[in-house]
């Protein structure tokens, strides 16, 4: 028999990562050689692994830059309509491996750092995840950075450039420690600083009203600028660019006025400025109303909006004279996406640009400003809807809270004459809310100020317009669209799991990379031996592999054989860890009730960041934690139970642990979870989904056929009726002699017995103010678990269901979500033509 494949041969062989030809490999190494010479000046005998990193990065953006500067110039001659996706947030993660998948260089790269004794993946390890992102929101924006290019549209992505990004959570005693992330530290190969872009961004000052116009005066200025990023299309030649805003203080800062003699305090205090763009706000689904996160909410903006209309006024390549002064035709040329409601201050500020600097009269000003702007909605948790208060407002950008002024005064003025008389109608949809003291709301100003309000799932559409969003949706109902959230199959299949791409590829081809409805064709195969046998050694291969990886970075020993049932996400009360955390205790008990029975072993994984003040958030941390001291050393549970925090989860740990996944854990409150993505990346992946229908795992449930996820608990018509009837967690409490003794544990120490009282904060929530009805879902979650079991056993109908899911995954494309946003949104034609390669003739 021929020996075992080395991981090298494996590679090599795996045709989704392209061809290692002869010259493409000479040139890899000549040019890799190249760069550690003379852009980091080293040679072989002095280099270390990070300077072998920054060689391969350069190289590698090498292949973009040619692709690059012609995306944009192609740009310029056709003069497309361009989409400017504008969020605070974009979590991007590593760019090395996809900028090779994309560029189709995998291999060869491979192969040339073999044959210069250089392990790929050591390399990879070194680059720092750009965590410019909270969660969903930010990774979702990454992944349609990816769609964007990859359909030949001429997109941007804005945002700030975070010195420092989401902190790096440290385990400490079993406590959440924070680490600031300078991702920036050592450099970053894949971004352009662009001087010669840099923008003025003004805050503070006062207005004067003249007979001409209104001006903004006595302002302070910041400049900001620009950092691109390029962002390649899958295998089209297309590279569209990310660029990020960095603030910096202007070279007079403080030394103009009466600062005489603080010349050294002046300099030092620039400092202050240059605060706006130092570090991501570390909240998921929390609305922080701090002075430093609005202006770094109007620094992007207004940088934004200039370059949008500078590139709007000279549209053509070559030509940098005004060419178009006809703003009725912004609309026709420029879309702007608002990422929920953070960069909402576009709307204002565009309406300041054209009103009072480019003197267009109001009405024709606002309709432009409406049909360029669209809405994005992503939350319906009442904490998370971003109010700003009048006085800080009024302090810091005191022009555009006359202009929301304005705006709310017809508002108001179209919805009385449409509902006369209706005071309480008045109220509920005014852009100000009244009473303790008045705040801006943002949601509001974002629908009146947009053609579209889109939630991202269609069960999370309907609930606002049931709920949160329903006078407008009856006033405008045209407004008002659903865009399911996806995920790029190119990180989030190609990339990540190369041996499941792969076992793909050899069934149907390698088309689904570029259109993932073609999974469907897999169900073909979903009673053949030999897939079904090639879909179950892949993922126990991924398993084996992250096992190792456990071993090797947090020194845990885990059994492979067992079930990997695995929940990562931001930690939040919505999102039911704790539902989680009574689930392994109960399961603990029955191990320990009966430990001669034949349980099917589970590891079972928890990963997730607690936003720094969110005290709740860390005691669960704290919680799990407890639970796993308890449960992995008890020498009666053996390796049939095991608990694990996932330290530091973040996109590269994604990109680890999902491929290894049996069972993906998605159990919030019915109605609180707006889409989620991480259950689309799990069910590509080949894990099965235990879940209540919120978000997309409705829409899941039926591509992937009913009884092909684990559904459970209440929907959102019980949970309404519950609120209705009122929660009652004593009568679970005192009904269910399981979860009694579960939270008695909790409470009576039995987790912490060096501090008995540690959780009583939670069992207090539990028992008295959960607003997201955990006891309710126990029972049925349990039974739903035993079901999980009961199949784990039988390993083959557990991997046909694995193959629906696969195969019914292809909804969840965020290639799919950006055509129907371009379509039915921005109005343009999403292509799947090539570019001509740099190295072609034009």
């Amino acid at each position: 028999m021929s020996r075992p494949l080395s991981d090298h041969d494996k590679k090599k062989q795996i045709s989704v990562r392209g061809l290692a030809g002869v010259e493409n490999v000479t040139d890899l190494k000549t040019n890799f050689n190249r760069h550690l010479h003379f852009t980091l000046v080293k040679d072989r005998n002095v280099s270390t692994k990070r300077d072998y990193y920054f060689a391969l990065a350069h190289t590698v953006r090498d292949h973009l830059v040619g692709r690059w500067i012609r995306t944009q110039q192609h740009y310029y001659e056709k003069d497309p309509k361009r989409v400017y996706y504008l969020s605070l947030e974009f979590y991007m993660g590593r760019t090395l491996q996809n900028t090779m998948v994309n560029l189709a260089l995998e291999n060869a790269c491979d192969e040339a750092m073999y044959q210069m004794g250089l392990e790929m993946e050591e390399l990879e390890d070194i680059e720092e995840d750009a965590g410019l992102g909270n969660g969903g929101l930010g990774r979702l924006a990454a992944c349609f950075l990816d769609s964007m290019a990859s359909l030949g549209l001429a997109a941007y992505g804005y945002g700030i450039r975070y010195e420092f990004g989401i902190f790096n959570q440290k385990i400490q005693n079993g406590w959440q420690v924070e680490e600031a992330d300078d991702w920036l530290r050592y450099g970053n190969p894949w971004e352009k600083a662009r001087p010669e872009y840099m923008r003025p961004v003004h805050f503070y000052g006062r207005t004067e009203h003249h007979p001409d116009g209104v001006k903004w005066v006595d302002t302070q200025v910041v400049l900001a600028l620009p950092y691109d990023t390029p962002v390649p299309g899958y295998r089209n030649n297309i590279v569209n660019t990310m660029r990020l805003w960095s603030a910096k203080a202007p070279c007079d800062f403080n030394l103009k006025d009466f600062n005489v003699g603080g010349y050294i305090q002046a300099v030092l205090d620039r400092n202050l400025a240059e605060n706006i763009s130092r570090v991501l706000y570390p909240n998921d689904n929390f609305f922080e109303g701090k002075e430093l996160r609005l202006k770094q909410e109007y620094f992007v903006v207004a940088a934004t909006l200039q370059d949008i209309i500078r590139r709007f006024k000279v549209s053509k390549f070559g030509c940098r004279e005004i060419v178009r002064t006809d703003f009725t035709k912004l609309p026709s040329k420029v879309a702007i996406q608002l990422n929920d409601t953070h960069p909402a201050l576009a709307i204002p500020e565009l309406m300041r640009l054209l009103v009072d600097e480019e003197k267009l009269p109001w009405e024709k000003a606002w309709d432009i400003c409406v049909q360029t702007c669209a809405y994005t909605n992503h939350t319906v948790l009442p904490e998370a809807l971003e109010r700003w208060p009048i006085d800080l407002f009024q302090t810091l950008l005191p022009r555009h809270l006359e202009i929301v002024y304005e705006i709310n005064r017809r508002h108001l003025e179209r919805v009385a004459s449409l509902y006369p008389g209706d005071m309480d109608r008045l109220r509920r949809m005014s852009l100000i809310e009244e009473g303790g003291q008045k705040r801006v709301n943002m949601a509001h100003l974002c629908i009146v100020g947009s053609h579209a309000v889109n939630g991202v799932a269609r069960i999370h559409s309907d609930i606002l317009k049931a709920t949160v969003f329903k006078d407008f949706y009856e006033m405008d109902p045209h407004k008002f669209q659903n865009k399911t959230n996806g995920i790029t199959p190119r990180r989030w299949l190609v990339m990540c799991n190369p041996g499941l791409a792969e076992a793909i590829a050899e069934r149907i081809g390698e088309d689904f990379i570029r259109d993932l409805d073609q999974l469907r064709k897999l169900e073909k195969f979903v009673d053949d031996e030999a897939f079904i046998r090639d879909v179950a050694k892949v993922k126990q291969e991924n398993k084996m592999k992250f096992a190792a990886h456990l071993e090797e970075h947090y020194k845990v020993k885990i059994n492979p054989n067992s079930m990997f049932d695995i929940q990562v996400k931001r930690i939040h009360e919505y999102k039911r860890q704790l539902l989680n955390c009574l689930h392994i205790i109960t399961f603990y008990n029955r191990i320990k009730k009966e430990p001669n029975k034949l349980w099917v072993p589970r590891t079972i994984m928890i990963g997730g960041k607690a936003a720094p003040g969110y005290h709740t958030a860390k005691m669960i941390i704290r919680l799990i934690t407890a639970i796993g001291e308890v449960v992995n050393n008890d020498p009666v549970v053996g390796d049939r139970l095991k608990v694990i925090f996932l330290e530091n989860y973040r996109v590269t740990l994604a990109e680890k642990v999902i491929p290894a996944a049996d069972l993906s854990e998605q159990i919030s409150t019915a109605g609180t979870e707006a889409s989620g993505t991480g259950n689309m990346k799990f069910m590509l992946n080949g894990a099965l989904t235990i879940g209540t229908m919120d978000g997309a795992n409705v829409e899941m449930n039926e591509e992937a056929g009913e009884g092909n996820l684990f559904i459970f608990g209440m929907r959102v018509e019980d949970v309404e009726a519950m609120d209705r009837k009122g929660y009652d967690a004593h009568a679970f409490y005192n009904r269910i002699p399981e979860l009694k003794q579960a939270i008695d544990q909790i409470a009576g120490g039995f987790f912490s017995p060096k501090q008995p009282d540690l959780f009583k904060d939670i069992v207090n929530l539990l028992m008295h103010h959960d607003r997201f009805k955990v006891f309710a879902d126990y029972e049925d979650y349990m039974k739903c678990q035993e079901q999980v079991s009961a199949l784990y056993k039988n390993p083959k109908e557990w991997t046909k269901k694995v193959i629906y899911n696969i195969a019914g995954s292809g909804k969840f494309s965020s290639d799919r979500t950006i055509a129907q946003y371009a379509r039915e949104i921005w109005g343009m034609e999403p292509t799947l033509e090539k570019l001509a390669a740099p190295d072609d003739p034009k």
